[in-house]
């Protein structure tokens, strides 16, 4: 992940684990990583991506990189023999050539996909593949919500240009992609997934992602009265079900780019 340490933790992020992880499956499912001899997971988080990648990927040698301590602690745990890195992506050094770099779920954090995403594929050795998944719902109302909660409180000074690194359609990511590869291929998915808790279990999955950099910047009076205000308005815009659950829906974009 590609915030500051301070407003990451790898216990809340893996609460959801398995719904993190499925969309990385998706994706390395549309990739050649079995013929990968190096490959490099940017922004690896706590390591459930970089175990994926090691599982798609069998003969290469990974590295996992994230600007997170705890999510590098958790994933060096998870993962003793594998190489990790702290280093912010915009920063990363890394020399390749690679077969593969995977960056799932993370360059939604980093400004700059102009320059980042045609700085990445010329890491990759010839017929290498760049393979990105990223969030796509900041039109969502948990998002839009998160947002005009933050806009409206006595905490909104505080809170004023916190937001996400804006991300583009499909159609720009094919057209900045296209003139440095083979092949690109763009493709978007919604999955629905099935919370059980109503609208806190919704909380507790942007605590890990989301509502983070908002969060990191209230004390906790302002913390308990923004989530108050944040959960009336998620009443408002989800349906719980009888059973308690809450299918929310997840809007994701795919990228994979051939050199």
């Amino acid at each position: 992940m590609t915030t500051s340490s301070a407003g990451w933790q790898a216990r809340q992020y893996t609460r959801f684990e398995a719904e993190r992880t499925r969309p990385v499956r998706d994706l390395l499912n549309a990739t050649q990583a079995e013929t990968a001899h190096a490959a490099v997971d940017l922004g690896c988080g706590p390591g459930n991506s970089t175990e994926t990648l090691i599982a798609y990927a069998p003969k290469a040698r990974v590295i996992g990189v994230d600007n997170s301590d705890d999510m590098i602690d958790s994933a060096r745990k998870r993962l003793p023999n594998v190489q990790f890195e702290l280093a912010d992506i915009t920063a990363w050094n890394g020399q390749g050539p690679f077969d593969l770099i995977l960056a799932n779920a993370s360059l939604q954090w980093v400004p700059g996909h102009e320059t980042l995403l045609p700085s990445l594929v010329g890491k990759l050795s010839k017929g290498g593949q760049l393979a990105v998944q990223m969030p796509d719902n900041l039109d969502e109302p948990a998002h839009r919500l998160m947002r005009e909660t933050a806009a409206d409180g006595p905490w909104r000074d505080k809170l004023k240009g916190v937001e996400r690194t804006e991300r583009y359609r499909a159609d720009r990511y094919y057209a900045l992609l296209k003139p440095h590869c083979e092949r690109v291929d763009v493709w978007r998915t919604t999955y629905h997934h099935p919370l059980d808790g109503g609208v806190d279990a919704v909380i507790e999955w942007f605590k890990g992602s989301g509502l983070r950099p908002f969060l990191a910047k209230l004390d906790a009076d302002e913390t308990a009265a923004f989530l108050d205000r944040y959960r009336a308005g998620l009443k408002a815009a989800y349906t719980v079900l009888d059973d308690g659950t809450v299918l929310l829906p997840f809007p994701r974009i795919f990228i994979v780019a051939t050199r």
